[in-house]
């Protein structure tokens, strides 16, 4: 017998974890979710001591939708009697390591989650009228369900530049990475005599910071971007990150949303000004006494080129680099490399399938409506949601913590086929747009939610 789910997730990161704890309780929803990891695990590379979400606590993963759920962070904090603690420590920014452990609490007790569930196919079963989803565990047993609905989480994928992309190979392992692995190659990185960092985000000042308050290397810093700046988080600037927000990008034309995505950088690619200020904390310590800075930070700069110095006692790399304001080239040696430069959104192999009937965009990317449903073939009468890859099409909150929990409930409804969870369409105070513009859209919004079955 082949087991039937209303809703099969694929992929456990934070945004299908929020999905998967709003649906425990809700009786019409048969839900499971896989994930190949043998256990959750959020950024493992990125968590060292002291590092913080960049989000108050209160976007966790149900709060902003259900604040009753026990699957809350606060409710976290009290069953490991930490709400004192909590409390005197007046945080509204967690630590990044209490994060992870919170979603490991809850991922470890829902019961619709299934870890070491490597998803190997998603097809479309026409006589079942539903998706077949086949997954893998590591000891090669090999399991088949359906779904009438599917939500793919599977994340986003390291973005490493062309030219670094040779030097990824297993000779160079531990001094030419992703910051995604930065924390398993930490100790080798901080007695190098030298490392690059490139990337002037949240993540590359993190890296920079700790290698200085390690006192070992020289630290370099390259960021394309025009400056080292903070990230945008005014009261009012915040309220890009609502459903406020997405109404008026959706309806804006493809250029315009192209545009706009690349311009708000500051809004989701830009540093903490806490974490700024502590770089700059530690180069007033570090040259006091007229002592040299330890580093060296260099805004507007891209790596062109890449090569392996062969000379020297310890080798090291050469980077080839563009000012782009002046435009004029220079080379950097160094020992070692660390890419902070991002993640985006990938086709997952097991969707290949698939592929020849969802509606991919001229840029071979989801069409996503209004209730994060992909565009499919008409003969497929199955709904495929994504959770994280539709900045294309809803905006800089795609990926930010803030919205998840709203993004979930949406889809919920959708898949209860009945309000399970009310979520608010106007929150901003800002009106985006002209107040008698129609908020309009060329995507295809979903249909009206519609009274369904449990498919138990």
């Amino acid at each position: 017998m082949v087991t039937t789910y209303d809703l099969v997730g694929v992929g456990i990161g934070p945004f299908n974890l929020s999905l998967a704890a709003l649906c425990d309780g809700v009786p019409e929803v048969r839900a499971l979710f896989l994930d190949g990891k043998r256990a959750f695990s959020w950024h493992p590379g990125l968590l060292m001591e002291g590092t913080v979400l960049q989000v108050p606590f209160l976007a966790d993963l149900v709060t902003m939708a259900d604040p009753t759920s026990p699957w809350s962070y606060l409710n976290y904090l009290r069953r490991h009697d930490r709400m004192f603690p909590f409390f005197f420590s007046e945080r509204f920014h967690i630590p990044r390591r209490e994060y992870d452990h919170y979603c490991r609490w809850v991922a470890e007790r829902l019961p619709s989650c299934r870890f070491d569930a490597q998803v190997t196919a998603l097809e479309w079963d026409e006589e079942a009228a539903a998706f077949a989803v086949t997954y893998r565990s590591a000891a090669g047993a090999v399991t088949r369900v359906l779904a009438r609905k599917v939500v793919l989480g599977v994340g986003t994928e390291p973005v490493v530049p062309e030219p670094l992309r040779p030097l990824l190979a297993e000779a160079h392992a531990g001094r030419v990475l992703h910051s995604a692995g930065y924390r398993a190659h930490r100790d080798r990185l901080a007695a190098a005599p030298d490392v690059t960092v490139i990337g002037a985000g949240q993540s590359g000042a993190e890296v920079v910071l700790d290698l200085l308050r390690s006192g070992g290397p020289f630290v370099r810093w390259l960021a394309r971007t025009p400056a080292f700046a903070p990230m945008e988080y005014s009261k009012i600037g915040l309220e890009h990150f609502t459903p406020d927000y997405i109404r008026y990008f959706r309806g804006l034309p493809e250029a315009e949303r192209e545009r706009l995505v690349r311009e708000q950088w500051q809004l989701y690619k830009g540093v903490s000004s806490e974490t700024l200020a502590d770089i700059h904390d530690e180069l007033y310590e570090r040259t006091i006494g007229g002592a040299e800075p330890p580093a060296a930070l260099h805004p507007g700069v891209e790596v062109v080129a890449a090569a392996v110095t062969t000379t020297g006692d310890a080798g090291g790399y050469t980077l080839t680099c563009r000012h782009s304001p002046q435009d004029a080239v220079f080379e950097i040696r160094t020992s070692a490399v660390v890419a902070a430069t991002g993640y985006a959104a990938a086709r997952p192999a097991f969707l290949e399938p698939l592929s020849d009937l969802v509606d991919w965009d001229g840029k071979g990317r989801y069409q996503v409506d209004g209730g994060y449903r992909v565009a499919l073939d008409p003969r497929v009468s199955g709904e495929l949601y994504v959770q994280n890859a539709e900045m294309h099409t809803h905006g800089v909150g795609a990926p930010d913590l803030t919205l998840g929990a709203w993004r979930a409930a949406t889809i919920l409804n959708a898949v209860a086929g009945r309000t399970v969870l009310p979520v608010p369409e106007r929150v901003a105070w800002t009106t985006f747009g002209s107040p008698s513009a129609p908020e309009a859209s060329g995507l295809p919004e979903p249909a009206a939610p519609r009274s369904v079955g449990s498919l138990r």
